[in-house]
């Protein structure tokens, strides 16, 4: 993606970034399998060949050896953009067109990835090279965690202080503009649990639940309401992704198209919901006692991940009903 791009930030972005690539190159991979399914093939294959160039473009021009950063391209004139999405003016309320302010430039965003874990959540699979997508997120453990926010300057909104711990929005480890987007010494928990869970899917899970650790022992109860945390405005509903960390721990997916399941093989037990029934299975040996709590579940392949899979007759689950599956 390249142009002005409006983010989250509350400001535009000029040119390629991975926070927005990757949302695009997500949106992409999931057009292809909707078009696939709806037997649109010519549409399928332009969605997989703009996936395929965009994703080796990024990890050829964006990513510098530890993350993926930001390359600014200024518009130059109004002309290349449109006037509904000129975010970014100084004091007199004119833009820049040769050097835009608020820009995210050679940083270390704290929700690069964010693209990359919806991916992973409904089985997309990676959208860049893997072992740039690990890096990324120990490069963001490595420049964005504080573990003493008053040794932390920030002159913006403070939602961490004192001996707190926590993901900083953005970190410039080297060249930061000279006004670089807002918000970047902030600590808001939605981006937070962004960054964890996508460790968490990585298999850095020491450092993706001290993260989370870290949210939840700012909102205890004592410091802060365990119900309100706030970041942008109270109530903000990005930090629901929190939820993503059982998906992520539990290694579960479960797609209504293929009529298919999948868990850990990691032995205990668990819960499950899939937005037509909840339950909980118990993993042990190559073994899944599967049980329906609530709602009917249709079920014919099953996955332990790393152990194998086992197609089943098709049948459906009732509720109170449980199944065990031996692989």
């Amino acid at each position: 993606m390249e142009g002005s791009q409006h983010n989250t930030m509350d400001v535009e972005y000029f040119g390629p970034n991975p926070q927005m690539g990757f949302w695009y190159l997500g949106a992409l991979k999931a057009s292809e399998e909707m078009a696939t399914y709806l037997g649109d093939n010519a549409f399928a294959n332009t969605c997989k060949n703009l996936f395929k160039n965009g994703s080796e473009w990024m990890d050829t021009n964006l990513f510098n050896g530890e993350y993926y950063e930001q390359h600014i391209q200024p518009p130059m004139s109004a002309d290349n953009v449109a006037e509904s999405l000129i975010g970014a003016t100084d004091s007199k309320g004119a833009i820049d067109f040769t050097s835009p302010d608020f820009q995210l430039g050679k940083g270390v965003l704290v929700d690069q990835l964010v693209g990359q874990m919806f991916a992973h959540i409904v089985g997309l699979g990676y959208l860049g090279n893997e072992d740039n997508i690990k890096k990324t997120l120990e490069a963001i453990m490595k420049y964005n965690y504080v573990e003493n926010m008053a040794s932390h300057t920030n002159f913006h909104r403070s939602y961490a202080i004192g001996d707190e711990s926590a993901l900083l929005m953005a970190a410039y480890p080297g060249e930061r503009p000279e006004k670089p987007f807002p918000y970047y010494s902030e600590v808001m928990t939605g981006f937070e649990y962004s960054a964890a869970i996508g460790m968490l899917q990585e298999g850095q899970t020491e450092n993706g639940l001290l993260s989370i650790r870290n949210v939840r022992d700012r909102y205890d109860g004592k410091k802060r309401s365990p119900f309100n945390e706030a970041e942008a405005g109270h109530h903000y509903a990005r930090s629901m992704v929190a939820w993503a960390g059982i998906l992520a721990t539990t290694g579960f997916q479960y797609s209504a198209v293929e009529k298919s399941m999948t868990f850990t093989s990691k032995p205990g037990t668990y819960y499950w919901s899939n937005g037509y029934s909840y339950g909980t299975f118990e993993v042990k040996n190559k073994e899944a006692v599967l049980k329906v709590i609530s709602g009917d579940l249709s079920l014919e392949q099953f996955t332990l991940k790393g152990v194998g899979t086992k197609k089943l007759k098709k049948q459906t689950i009732q509720s109170g009903e449980t199944i065990s599956i031996k692989l």
